[in-house]
């Protein structure tokens, strides 16, 4: 489907317990300055206020879109939802965004004359600003102008800023979607595309979304976070950067331990250092002990 010659893009807003932050969401993608969208939300079950604040938006959201569905049930998980969305979708390009965060106005547009330019770029994203709970801007997170390799995501040397990703839709498609037994959805799909050495992963050094720091991000989530990329990891398990995965998995969950019990996070620190003693000229020894310090 084409609008004035643009292909359709497919904005998905997956939402769970975010009332006061959703609206913000969805009015963001209302200000694309691209126009050819069309915008599937689905709730997942939440358990405040979200869907109210949801369907306040409708009658602006019918207005906007090109297509605009809102769908809300029971909780099956963001995998499950993710799937569900994608199968209502028909735009060439898929952007997902969480309820929490925001697209900056021109972000569809820079991204669609991107992929547009280069078939074998899948999957596209840049930097963010971080924001708090009341939407001031906290952080200037800026990203590489990069094409990254597999190894490099695998072994988690990106700079790679989730909530900004556009990807194409056929592939996801054509690898199934997204496993429901996973739970860190972006790094699964990234390591498909790189797969095959012809697909690209591009960032590119322009602000495309803002990333809402507060209490409840599943990143502030050590152990959860610790699973999700070592259940993944495993599937490569034949690959000869799989222990080096392990390894920087593993310097990833101590990190956010430290922040988190930083008793607990020391003993696994130690007992990391004593395994590994030339990990002192890494980087990952040197982002724990400023966890450490840091109060």
């Amino acid at each position: 489907m084409e609008k004035n010659n643009q292909p359709l893009v497919s904005v998905v807003i997956p939402c769970y317990n975010h009332e006061q932050f959703v609206q913000d969401c969805i009015q963001s993608v209302i200000d694309q300055t691209y126009e050819n969208i069309e915008l599937i939300i689905i709730d997942d079950g939440s358990k405040d206020n979200s869907i109210q604040k949801i369907q306040e938006k409708i009658t602006a959201c019918e207005k906007r879109f090109v297509n605009f569905q809102f769908i809300y049930r029971k909780n099956k998980g963001l995998c499950a939802t993710l799937n569900e969305a994608i199968s209502l979708c028909s735009g060439k390009y898929l952007s997902l965004i969480a309820s929490d965060d925001q697209m900056l106005p021109k972000k569809t547009s820079i991204q669609v004359e991107y992929m547009d330019s280069d078939s074998n770029i899948i999957a596209h994203m840049g930097g963010v600003y971080w924001i708090d709970e009341d939407s001031k801007i906290l952080k200037k997170i800026s990203s590489k102008n990069k094409n990254y390799k597999f190894n490099e995501v695998f072994l988690l040397k990106h700079d790679l800023n989730v909530c900004t990703q556009m990807l194409r839709s056929d592939f996801i498609r054509s690898v199934g979607g997204y496993p429901t037994n996973f739970v860190i959805e972006d790094w699964y799909m990234w390591l498909k595309i790189l797969e095959n050495d012809n697909n690209k992963v591009v960032s590119v050094d322009e602000i495309l979304c803002k990333y809402r720091k507060h209490k409840n991000n599943s990143i502030n989530n050590g152990y959860f976070i610790y699973h999700g990329l070592l259940q993944i990891a495993l599937q490569y398990d034949k690959s000869q950067f799989f222990f080096k995965s392990i390894s920087q998995i593993r310097w990833r969950y101590i990190a956010a331990k430290i922040i988190s019990n930083k008793t607990e996070g020391i003993i696994l620190f130690y007992r990391m250092f004593l395994d590994d003693i030339f990990s002192i000229f890494s980087k990952n020894f040197w982002r724990c002990v400023r966890n450490l310090v840091r109060k």
